[in-house]
């Protein structure tokens, strides 16, 4: 069953690489002056590309929903961080540049994070064990992740740039972590046929997660580049839930303290990878203006003379 919840979960990262990519592309055609307004968010909802981009992040929703039954969070979650890649390789390929033409930087934050994660669920899958979510442990991790949502909500209001990016992603980030223990909890039932005893305020927090994750998420594609989103998604998503499951649901009662210590050291090098995307990030260094082309895809221009 972990087999197949890994495989479920991999092809998921795959589909919301691509629905962020179409989905940022789609923002970016409708903003004005860098902000997305409400009729800019109304008129998303009419452009085929945003709707392609739902469609695909909808896919991989259910398939990631799918693997959750099957597998512990720990395990599953963290899968999320093979979008990243792909994101950046769309990414660069719309704007006409080539791998070999990527900073190095670039190439080195995302290593950072895939190496980091990769090497965690390496860890995870030796060591987490299966756990039931109780009622208790769900409600809990609505009222931390609420607080959490909050607070990170307020410092993108306050700040600006890559930093408002940033906080706006992982506000998604987090409130999508908390979708995935929800999801656990339902799949669980499903799975054990138990569809009679579903509460509905698990579905309830489900739905209000969700939109509050979406309406952060489209803010955070109008703040900065797509490869900064999806890093800060693949990376502080699934820390939320493997926090919140061994911290509510005792997925690592018997994981030792050598194997924690090495967990611990594969979060900090995936994190140092995402800070490291987002200050050397080409879309964030230096000055220059970004221009919108037909096809959707923002791009950089510079006054730099190229003779």
């Amino acid at each position: 069953m972990t087999t197949i919840a890994v495989l479920l979960a991999a092809v998921a990262a795959f589909g919301n690489a691509f629905g962020a990519h179409l989905q940022h592309g789609a923002v970016h055609a409708t903003i004005s002056d860098r902000k997305l307004g409400v009729r800019s968010q109304l008129r998303l909802v009419g452009n085929s590309r945003w709707l392609l981009g739902l469609i695909c992040l909808g896919g991989g929703t259910v398939l990631h929903a799918l693997s959750l039954g099957l597998a512990p969070l720990t395990v599953v979650q963290p899968l999320g961080v093979l979008a990243l890649p792909l994101t950046v390789l769309l990414r660069s390929r719309e704007s006409g540049i080539g791998l070999d033409r990527l900073p190095r930087s670039s190439v080195l934050a995302a290593l950072a994070i895939t190496a980091g994660v990769s090497a965690f669920v390496f860890l995870a899958v030796r060591s987490a064990t299966p756990t039931a979510v109780s009622p208790q442990a769900a409600g809990t991790a609505i009222e931390l992740v609420t607080v959490a949502v909050l607070t990170i909500g307020l410092i993108g209001l306050l700040t600006s740039g890559s930093m408002r990016c940033i906080a706006y992603a992982s506000g998604c980030a987090v409130a999508y972590g908390l979708v995935s223990l929800l999801l656990r909890a339902v799949s669980q039932q499903v799975t054990s046929g138990r569809l009679a005893d579903i509460e509905l305020w698990l579905l309830l927090g489900m739905g209000v997660s969700v939109l509050i994750g979406g309406w952060l998420l489209q803010h955070a594609y109008a703040s900065g580049p797509p490869d900064l989103v999806v890093a800060c998604l693949t990376v502080i998503d699934p820390l939320v839930a493997v926090g919140l499951g061994i911290g509510l649901l005792g997925e690592a009662d018997a994981v030792g303290p050598g194997t924690a210590f090495a967990e611990g050291v594969c979060a900090a090098v995936a994190c140092a990878g995402v800070f490291a995307l987002a200050r050397y990030h080409p879309d964030n260094r230096g000055s220059g203006a970004h221009t919108v082309t037909p096809n959707g895809s923002d791009r950089r221009v510079t006054s730099v003379d190229s003779s």
